[in-house]
């Protein structure tokens, strides 16, 4: 006996008798030659902002790594185990993507309990609330300023964590030696659930623009 959801095992097959049906010839491609996407997004695992569906993205198209608040722990090579590292050095070394893209989103549930660690407590396990440290300075900060209302606070961490993010890219020396020798570009993007709406960081200011889509 099969033992899945079932909401899984009808949405495999309607996977089955749609998409993979229209791009079978694709996935052979993809199965015998490997994948060589060009871009790799790290990503939040919310279940509300899955980059392949917001870019639109067919198989094989994006490397992704989703973890809590698409956070990017800095370079360490220790004895610890380190899944977003391990993803990042696969996707650099190995698949030499062109493009790494941090993108945050609004109403994150993480950057949220960051902000309000006694009000919305992360976690009572073992690992979410170290994860987390990662933005505690950038959320003390914001969190005392009392000229921002709690919604501000929300979306401005959500968005300078995706800066800081993308400065912890840096501190891995392959990601550094490429993007100096411009064969690897990193962008910010934040993601509104609500509204759809991509905004996307100028790299020469730090600020988040909405893009031009026509």
């Amino acid at each position: 006996m099969v033992h899945l959801p079932e909401r899984l095992l009808a949405g495999y097959r309607n996977f089955m008798a749609g998409r993979y049906a229209a791009e079978s010839s694709r996935y052979r491609s993809l199965a015998r030659e490997g994948q060589s996407p060009e871009t790799m997004v790290i990503a939040c695992c919310d279940s509300r902002s899955a980059p392949e569906t917001i870019f639109d993205a067919g198989p094989g198209e994006l490397f992704v790594v989703r973890n809590v608040a698409n956070l990017v722990p800095p370079y360490a090579p220790d004895q610890h185990h380190h899944g977003t590292s391990a993803a990042l050095e696969f996707a650099v070394q190995s698949l030499k993507v062109k493009n790494i893209v941090v993108m945050g989103h609004g109403r994150c549930g993480g950057i949220g309990a960051a902000l309000h660690p006694s009000a919305q407590p992360l976690s009572p396990g073992d690992f979410i609330g170290r994860w987390m440290s990662l933005v505690a300075p950038a959320a003390e900060a914001i969190a005392g300023n009392d000229l921002l209302t709690p919604a501000e606070r929300q979306t401005a961490l959500e968005r300078i964590s995706i800066r800081f993010q993308i400065e912890n890219l840096r501190t891995f020396p392959c990601v550094r030696i490429l993007e100096q020798k411009g064969k690897l570009t990193l962008h910010g993007a934040w993601f509104d659930i609500s509204t759809g709406e991509l905004w996307v960081m100028d790299p020469q200011s730090g600020d988040f623009v909405r893009p031009e889509l026509s």
